[in-house]
């Protein structure tokens, strides 16, 4: 059985997550101190809520590096809606903020003026998977435009491409998901959209 980290910094959609990694046959556990990270076969940074307090938290807990330290051992993360933009270099949410820097790219926000979009972005919308290597392991098994569900008024902007291995649309053309090396992210929830997102989470706990 795969035993995968759940990081319990105050920001996360954590029932949930947990419910849908031991429906799936793994041993999900919430993870409250940063030493102890390291001992599990895989980790996810679900994540609801602001940048910048979530960023701080990280650091004064010293997650930031213990979450640096664990991507450098070859073991799997995952990061979830904001647990994802953490991942990225900067922030522009109420400031700017640094994030883990694991993505080299900025978090931004959607513009409401953009065909009178409703923001935050909230429900289902389809993704098209992007013609990288990354796009096969992470969507193996679920056919291109599946709907997956958002909960956002921010998005990921990398630098990049070939790490992204999905796209969606609300008002621009944004990164809905990453998957490179031994690094997975979404801005969707995976734990909340469904058989497609219980796949998507099956196909990582194959990867761990």
């Amino acid at each position: 059985m795969k035993k995968i980290a759940v990081i319990d910094y105050g920001f996360g959609n954590l029932k949930s997550v947990l419910n849908a990694l031991n429906f799936l046959g793994a041993q999900g556990t919430l993870v409250t101190e940063a030493g102890k990270i390291s001992a599990f076969d895989g980790a996810i940074l679900p994540g609801v809520g602001a940048f910048a307090p979530a960023a701080q938290f990280l650091s004064d807990k010293n997650f930031d590096s213990a979450i640096l330290d664990y991507v450098k051992s070859g073991k799997m993360l995952y990061g979830i809606c904001l647990g994802f933009q953490l991942f990225f270099t900067k922030s522009y949410e109420n400031g700017r903020s640094n994030g883990l820097n694991i993505v080299c790219g900025e978090v931004k926000k959607f513009e409401s003026g953009i065909e009178k979009l409703k923001v935050p972005h909230i429900g289902w919308n389809s993704v098209e998977f992007a013609k990288t290597d990354g796009a096969k392991k992470m969507f193996d098994g679920i056919e291109n435009g599946a709907d997956f569900y958002f909960v956002h008024s921010y998005y990921g902007s990398l630098q990049n491409k070939e790490q992204t291995s999905s796209f969606c649309k609300y008002g621009v053309e944004f990164c809905s998901s990453i998957c490179f090396d031994n690094v997975w992210g979404s801005q969707f929830h995976p734990e909340k959209s469904g058989k497609f997102g219980l796949k998507v989470l099956e196909n990582f706990i194959r990867e761990v």
